[in-house]
């Protein structure tokens, strides 16, 4: 959050945060970047993405999508959640970094980020740093 990024979604995950964030008003540093984020949501069946402010549709097939608005000049992109998304993207070759929060505790339940067959693909650990919650936050870059 302290460096300026664009958002990308998955049509669920963007929906799902429409709910929780487009409507808060609280004094959470979050609420205002996720508000004032350009928004982009990779979607073959809506029709628009006018239910949240700056936000932008991206028709088609998300990795052709992404892949041309990786091409233009602008923010980077940061994905939140969209687990079928990424796995498409990395899949894609279209991820160049994961940040990833370990927090201590376990679901017994969830989505894997990579389930099925993923390519092979090699990532050096950049940066991380353990909260005084326990959540470890690693930065990992493609190599």
């Amino acid at each position: 959050m302290s460096r300026p990024t664009d958002m990308l979604f998955g049509r669920r995950t963007w929906n799902d945060f429409i709910t929780a964030w487009s409507t808060r008003t609280d004094g959470n540093p979050f609420t205002a970047h996720m508000n004032a984020a350009t928004k982009y949501v990779a979607s073959r069946t809506l029709e628009n993405a006018d239910a949240w402010q700056n936000s932008i549709l991206l028709s088609g097939e998300a990795t052709k999508t992404v892949a041309d608005l990786k091409t233009e000049d602008g923010n980077d992109l940061t994905v939140i959640g969209s687990v079928s998304l990424v796995r498409d993207l990395h899949a894609a070759g279209l991820v160049d970094a994961y940040q990833l929060l370990i927090h201590p505790l376990t679901l017994g339940t969830g989505a894997r980020l990579f389930e099925g067959p993923a390519p092979l693909t090699e990532f050096e650990l950049t940066s991380s740093v353990t909260t005084t919650t326990g959540v470890i936050i690693t930065d990992y870059t493609r190599k």
